[in-house]
C-alpha cells in the first residue's frame, strides 16, 4: 500500500512539474548563470578553480533543492491539493516518499546538467565515475529527505519563502561536507589512491540519508496534519 500511495504521489509531482517547465525554463538557467558567475569571479585563478569546483558544484545542488523543495509544497497550498491528499487516504509515509522520489529524480537531472556544465565552464577534468554516481544519489536522499521534513513544517506557515531555509539549511550542512570531500577525492588526478577516502565519505553521506529518511517515515504524519 505504501509503495502503491508513494507511485501516485511522485506521478502526480511529475506530471505536474513536465507540464510546468518550470525546473526546465527556471531552474536549469539559474544554476548555470551561477556557476558562470563563479567561473568569472576566480577565472584569473584557474587552479583554485578546480580545486573549488566540488564545493561549488554542491552549492549550486543546494540552491536548486531549496528551489525543488519549496515547489513541491507550495504547489498543493494554493488550491486545497494537500487537503486532497490528507482526504484521499493516502499513507503519509507513502506521502513523504513519493513527495521525495520526485524531487530526487529531479535533483539527479540537474545534477547531469551541472556535471557537465562544471567540464566546461571550471575544465575539470571528471574521474571516478562510480564514487561520483554514488555519492549522488546517497547525497541528493540526504538533501531531500531533510527538506520533505522541513517544507511539511513550512507550508502551514505566512513565512514558509524563509522559515525553509533557515530550518533546512542547518540539518543538511554535514551532508554538503561528505559530499564535497568524496567529489574532492573521485576529482583528483591520483583517484584510484584517493577512491578510499571518499568512499568513506560517501559512507557517512549514506548514514545521514537513512537517518533523515527514517525521521521522515515517523514524524511525517502528525507534520502533514499540522501543516
Amino acid at each position: 500500500m505504501i509503495w502503491a500511495d508513494a507511485r501516485l504521489v511522485a506521478g502526480k509531482d511529475l506530471r505536474v512539474e513536465w507540464r510546468s517547465r518550470v525546473v526546465l525554463n527556471q531552474v536549469v538557467p539559474f544554476v548555470a548563470a551561477v556557476l558562470l558567475l563563479f567561473a568569472f569571479a576566480l577565472d584569473p585563478d584557474q587552479g583554485f578553480l578546480r580545486i573549488a569546483t566540488p564545493g561549488l558544484f554542491w552549492i549550486a545542488v543546494l540552491l536548486s533543492a531549496l528551489v525543488v523543495i519549496q515547489r513541491s509544497f507550495s504547489l498543493e497550498a494554493g488550491d486545497g491539493a494537500r487537503d486532497g491528499l490528507r482526504a484521499a487516504g493516502l499513507d503519509p509515509a507513502g506521502i513523504f516518499l513519493g513527495k521525495g522520489a520526485a524531487a530526487c529524480l529531479v535533483l539527479l537531472l540537474l545534477e547531469v546538467v551541472l556535471l557537465v556544465a562544471v567540464g566546461v565552464f571550471y575544465g575539470a577534468t571528471l574521474r571516478g565515475w562510480p564514487l561520483l554516481g554514488v555519492t549522488c544519489v546517497v547525497s541528493t536522499i540526504g538533501v531531500v529527505a531533510p527538506g520533505m521534513i522541513f517544507g511539511a513544517v513550512a507550508a502551514g506557515q505566512r513565512v514558509r519563502e524563509t522559515l525553509l531555509p533557515l530550518l533546512f539549511l542547518p540539518a543538511v550542512s554535514p551532508v554538503m561536507i561528505g559530499a564535497t570531500n568524496a567529489f574532492q577525492a573521485a576529482l583528483r588526478p591520483e583517484a584510484e589512491k584517493s577512491s578510499g577516502e571518499g568512499w568513506r565519505w560517501c559512507g557517512l553521506v549514506g548514514v545521514f540519508a537513512v537517518v533523515y529518511t527514517a525521521a521522515g517515515l515517523i514524524s511525517f504524519e502528525p507534520l502533514l496534519e499540522d501543516s
